[in-house]
């Protein structure tokens, strides 16, 4: 998607997170290279926390705004949790882990 989007551009980026089945155990430098594995061409942040106290501002706040918040309360259920925020900085959509957001994207881009 990064790939066949960013010259319109969409930027993706990735933000690891060890608070799900401790999925993410790695240093920066293993998940990276991990991620390369999977052609992960975007931007691929330091390891944050999503939910509770120590959670990130940007999640803080993008779960916060209207269509940012989740169907069963805000917190982030699982990685892989998207959100699309247009050029404007308004958060758009929040998408579970296992949503496709192609079609809202390519709409937004066009």
């Amino acid at each position: 998607m990064h790939a066949s989007l960013a010259e319109k551009g969409l930027r993706i980026l990735g933000f690891p997170c060890n608070q799900f089945g401790g999925q993410e155990p790695g240093t920066e430098a293993e998940i990276k290279e991990f991620a390369k594995g999977f052609n992960a061409d975007f931007d691929l942040f330091s390891k944050i926390d999503v939910n509770g106290d120590n959670a990130h501002p940007l999640w803080k706040w993008m779960k916060a705004q209207p269509k940012g918040k989740g169907t069963f309360g805000n917190n982030i259920k699982w990685n892989f949790t998207k959100f699309l925020i247009n050029k404007e900085g308004q958060v758009v959509k929040r998408y579970g882990p296992t949503d496709d957001p192609v079609v809202s994207s390519q709409y937004l881009l066009s």
